[in-house]
């Protein structure tokens, strides 16, 4: 813990577990401000709890539902601003869903899903808070995407695309709002669960460099980096935090 982010204000989205609730942890190890969204109140207040027993930092929790309309995003910008009492600095577009389906299974209801809360959710929040990024002169958004948007798996082929799509827009949106104090980026984490011998994809991790999967502190550690100073050169960036396994070839033995 340290003073990196100290003074800066937040948004996580999807911060009440996994990658999101890590992130949210580390900002606040930092120093930031922190608001905690989600949709379920009991492991939000659990978040915050933590935030205040670490004793650094702060954080609000507001609930969420991101369905992908437009209300729903700027409703969660308006709120976020006025439990800060200031204008957002940073923003982490985390939340997401990753059905089990494959192309031949996922029907047009789950598509809708799917991307309403992957793409369509971030992209009309993204829109609520850039411009106030850039009328400050400060500001750093940090997209989740995934492996999987690069590395082709026989099942996902949905999730993968709205992943695809999140970085693509990383690259755009570096392009329309980005400058020298505002930034735009991404994080590509590999197979990533707190609770890791349990994890049903472990196998997918197997003969990468680092042999098994990662912990949420690794993805939030990126993104401290990425919402902090130090990166202020990085702008338009997918960063890969995967054990290797979309940048080495994986020998089966």
């Amino acid at each position: 813990m340290g003073d990196r982010l100290k003074n800066k204000t937040a948004l996580v989205t999807g911060a009440t577990s996994n990658i999101g609730r890590a992130i949210a942890l580390a900002f606040a190890g930092e120093g930031a401000t922190v608001i905690v969204s989600g949709r379920d109140a009991k492991r939000g207040a659990d978040v915050i709890e933590e935030i205040e027993r670490r004793g650094r930092g702060r954080g609000y929790f507001i609930a969420a539902d991101l369905d992908g309309t437009a209300h729903a995003s700027r409703q969660l910008a308006r709120d976020a601003r006025e439990a800060l009492g200031k204008s957002i600095e940073i923003l982490v577009n985390n939340a997401g869903v990753f059905p089990a389906a494959t192309t031949l299974t996922a029907d047009e209801a789950m598509f809708d899903q799917v991307y309403a809360v992957n793409v369509k959710a971030p992209f009309f929040l993204t829109a609520a808070i850039a411009p106030e990024m850039q009328r400050h002169g400060a500001g750093s958004i940090i997209n989740l995407g995934s492996w999987v948007a690069r590395l082709g798996i026989p099942v996902g082929a949905l999730y993968a695309s709205t992943k695809g799509a999140m970085e693509t827009l990383t690259r755009a949106w570096a392009a329309e709002f980005g400058s020298p104090t505002v930034r735009v980026n991404a994080i590509s984490p590999g197979v990533v669960n707190a609770q890791s011998e349990n994890h049903p994809a472990a196998a997918m991790m197997r003969g990468t460099p680092y042999g098994a999967v990662g912990n949420p502190s690794a993805i939030a550690s990126a993104a401290v980096f990425l919402a902090s100073d130090e990166a202020s050169f990085v702008n338009g960036t997918v960063i890969d935090v995967d054990g290797g396994r979309t940048g080495v070839a994986v020998i089966s033995r």
